[in-house]
């Protein structure tokens, strides 16, 4: 009774000045066309509902998009986080968060609606991950790209929550500490799954920054800053076969990029005709290695522009007029992204990525490219708990101020 006293009473001293102003409850059950307060004319808004989405899985060959829209098209995702929601949470987005001090009203309408569904999820075998989508592009093909835009990703709610659960992060076996899993863990006795979820209040500074908070062990505040992205933005893969969440792949999915948030481009690789974009798994901010198992998890309200870029376009970062694996652009760098189940491979992986963007559209030779990355190129690990790992190189544009890209 006194740590829910405290959970309150914390809550509103951190909700006080940004509760007004949320949530972001859904803009409507179905998929339609929404205005946007600065853009001209009408974008598409697509909801998280039981029909919009698919909970663990990725879309593939075979499943149907909610639209097909033109090249151009600018979409608006309502996103939600599966923290809150999940099994051993008790599968009640209402209770999970109320028990946390949060007011009903704040809680979100299609997390509870999700949540008292008769949707199936296999807490043991499906991912976590609840996906919405997808979305078709107009005359997309495989052996195109899909250059995706990520033009906004705000916040739904005033809170997120990071989780670490036994077998799974950077230290299974270490953490979470204290009692395993017991044989008849379940949503109806979700604390037998004796997991570690931490609920995670954001609220502006003094700057008007969105910030996470925290308290040590003595009631003293801990604040970190934030930076809002998609975990999950990927297309269909070309297999009829179901498509696990968790681990990222060619296709893109679940690669916990930190560093594509607002602002930023992602080029896909298409498989399947139309390309079927989707996304999920939202993050208020991510610290690279992700290592408990979650980053801070946040529902969230994301805007993308797709433009379809036909096989052979200039603006394809590669020489072949195509790509076979994701690629990533900041206003500051070119991000090579290397994945493999090994940590070692998914370097050796990155490091090639980034030797043939290097070669082909920056006219280097091998061995400088090379010596060049060794000296001006970080490799961030992305994060290591998806079980295929993540490294990322991260290119700086400014260096390249007098060097024209190749064409293919």
């Amino acid at each position: 009774m006194i740590n829910k006293r405290l959970a309150w009473f914390a809550f509103l001293l951190t909700f006080s000045a940004v509760a007004h102003a949320m949530p972001l409850q859904p803009l409507s059950d179905k998929v339609t066309r929404i205005s946007i307060k600065g853009m001209a004319g009408k974008v598409w808004y697509v909801p998280s509902t039981v029909d919009t989405i698919k909970w663990g899985y990725l879309p593939n060959a075979i499943d149907k998009p909610l639209l097909t829209v033109p090249s151009g098209a600018v979409v608006v995702f309502d996103t939600l986080s599966h923290e809150g929601l999940l099994e051993d949470q008790g599968r009640d987005a209402r209770k999970y968060f109320m028990s946390k001090g949060v007011p009903e009203r704040l809680v979100l309408k299609d997390a509870m609606a999700i949540t008292g569904s008769s949707l199936t999820h296999d807490f043991a075998k499906d991912g976590p991950h609840i996906i919405t989508g997808p979305v078709a592009i107009e005359g997309a093909q495989p052996g195109d790209v899909l250059k995706v835009e990520i033009l906004a990703v705000t916040p739904r709610v005033p809170y997120g929550v990071i989780s670490n659960r036994h077998g799974k992060g950077a230290l299974p076996g270490e953490f979470p500490e204290g009692a395993k899993p017991e044989a008849d863990a379940s949503a109806e006795h979700p604390e037998k799954f004796h997991n570690v979820s931490v609920f995670t209040p954001i609220r502006k500074n003094h700057r008007g920054a969105w910030e996470g908070v925290m308290q040590n062990a003595h009631g003293e505040e801990v604040r970190f800053p934030t930076a809002p992205f998609m975990g999950v933005m990927g297309v269909a893969a070309a297999t009829e076969e179901l498509v696990h969440s968790v681990p990222p792949g060619i296709f893109g999915g679940n690669m916990d990029v930190k560093d594509l948030g607002v602002g930023t481009i992602v080029y896909l690789p298409v498989f399947v005709p139309g390309a079927n974009f989707y996304t999920g798994d939202p993050h208020m901010v991510q610290g690279n290695g992700e290592v408990a198992l979650t980053a801070l998890e946040h529902s969230m309200r994301a805007t993308f522009k797709f433009t379809l870029l036909k096989k052979g376009d200039r603006r394809i970062p590669s020489a072949s007029g195509t790509l076979e694996k994701p690629f990533g652009e900041t206003p500051d760098y070119w991000i090579a992204i290397g994945l493999n189940p090994d940590l070692d491979e998914a370097m050796k992986d990155a490091v090639r990525e980034a030797m043939r963007f290097l070669t082909e559209k920056l006219g280097m030779d091998r061995s400088i490219a090379f010596a060049y990355m060794s000296a001006a190129t970080d490799f961030n690990v992305s994060q290591v708990v998806d079980r295929t790992k993540g490294i990322h190189a991260l290119i700086r544009k400014r260096d390249f101020i007098k060097v024209k890209q190749r064409p293919h």
